[in-house]
């Protein structure tokens, strides 16, 4: 007998039959003799039942997935001997793994040649893409030791079933009973990421504040939320003796646009979703342009075609969105009675959507007329421009007569840090003077005309 690339021989049983097996189903199939040498001399085995039955439970208990639907194990009389052959095709479910080692190289073999060999990662990756369709949510994770307890959390809170029977019909186990690509977001081991920062002024100079997150997308989306909640601040305006307070920028709005960034960004590529916010406004970014063939034009009249719709109905079981399309026209309804706009700007790989911050100009005229500063030009009293919180602190100090720097935190809702650089800006420019110690400093206007 002659060994070749799909024919491999063995004078006996021994463990790694499996790998042989594996490489086979990984590859283009082939035929196992066992009870032959490497060099063709048939010696044929003792116990043909035993070795069979240990055969068969090898190759079940430790392949995933279930790879025995494409073997056929049997017996065949050669030169009067009995031996045993494992016939194995091509399977539809690549790359079969050994269960203990996971869908990585040194889990997933193939055939080069007349050997088995690791695979590598661009093979495993590649029949990842053959077998798991086009969209990621659908192919098989490479990772599949993976676990669910901030997931399993957020569908409690929310009173949704999340066994294996809901993960299943979600499609976050897959018909070969392994975990997908959306399981993998949905997991506590979720590779993908989320970036916040807070910036002093409308450029990124100055941080205030940046997060992280890591971990499943729910608790991810949670944690996002709040970080911009605890900076979406609320200025209060009086409308005879009624106070009506407006937060910087229209829940509705914070919402939807981080529910869009989540769900249709282009989880296939790296890089995380960035929230920066600014005096002025807030900048959502994600990976990902337009689904092809889809105009900003027509995502604006409400017309959807979702990159995850796996994903998306996971949200919509969850009760987080209501259909696909009205998410954006949400966005721009809450902005409807401002005389600021949402933008959205697209290239081919990624998508901003900016969320104007509606009090910065209601704040910067207020502080104007305070103060008798215009907002476009340079400040009266000195050859450069103020920011307008720096104005905003001028106005106050200038009303007040002599403030704290106490005062000065909670009139301008701001950090203690932030406040030390506009009471130095305004120091160095003569415009106010600090009296008293340090403990119990006042500042007033200065007295540069």
């Amino acid at each position: 007998m002659i060994g070749g690339t799909s024919v491999e021989f063995k004078r006996e049983f021994v463990e790694d039959i499996r790998l042989t097996v594996l490489a086979f189903a990984n590859t283009d199939g082939g035929m196992l003799y066992i009870g032959v040498e490497n060099d063709g001399t048939v010696r044929g085995v003792d116990d043909p039942d035993g070795t069979m039955l240990r055969v068969t439970n090898t190759i079940r208990d430790s392949i995933r997935p279930d790879v025995t639907l494409f073997t056929k194990i049997g017996t065949e009389e050669i030169e009067g001997k009995t031996v045993v052959t494992v016939s194995v095709q091509r399977g539809t479910a690549r790359p079969y793994y050994l269960g203990s080692k996971g869908i990585r190289p040194e889990g997933v073999y193939v055939r080069q040649g007349a050997s088995t060999v690791p695979a590598s990662e661009t093979a495993i990756l590649q029949m990842i893409r053959e077998t798991g369709g086009n969209r990621y949510e659908d192919a098989r994770s490479l990772n599949q030791q993976l676990t669910f307890e901030a997931a399993t959390a957020f569908f409690g809170h929310r009173a949704v079933a999340f066994g294996n029977a809901q993960k299943r019909s979600l499609h976050l186990i897959g018909e070969d009973g392994t975990y997908t690509n959306l399981a993998l977001l949905l997991s506590d081991q979720c590779v993908h990421s989320v970036k916040l920062a807070v910036f002093e002024g409308t450029k990124k100079a100055v941080f205030h504040d940046r997060r992280e997150l890591s971990g499943s997308l729910l608790s991810q989306l949670e944690e996002a939320y709040d970080f911009i909640d605890r900076n979406n601040r609320t200025r209060a305006e009086f409308s005879g003796l009624d106070r009506i307070d407006r937060r910087d920028y229209p829940e509705d709005a914070i919402r939807e646009a981080l529910l869009n960034a989540v769900v249709h960004r282009e989880y296939a590529m790296s890089g995380p979703i960035l929230v920066s916010i600014f005096d002025d406004r807030m900048e959502i970014v994600s990976i990902g342009g337009l689904v092809p063939g889809l105009s900003v034009d027509d995502m604006m009249l409400g017309v959807s075609e979702c990159r995850n719709p796996r994903l998306a109905n996971v949200f919509y079981r969850l009760h987080l969105i209501e259909a696909y399309g009205t998410g954006m026209m949400k966005i721009f309804d809450s902005y409807a009675d401002e005389a600021v706009k949402p933008e959205v700007s697209v290239t081919g790989n990624a998508f901003r959507i900016t969320l104007p911050n509606v009090n910065y100009r209601r704040v910067s005229d207020s502080v104007s007329g305070l103060s008798g500063l215009s907002e476009e030009k340079p400040d009266a009293d000195i050859g450069r421009k103020l920011t307008p919180r720096q104005k905003q602190a001028l106005a106050f100090i200038r009303r007040k007569g002599s403030v704290t720097r106490k005062e000065l935190i909670e009139e301008l809702d701001a950090s203690e840090a932030t406040i030390g650089i506009i009471l130095r800006r305004l120091k160095e420019d003569g415009l106010i003077v600090g009296e008293g110690n340090t403990r119990g400093m006042r500042y007033k206007a200065g007295k540069r005309e």
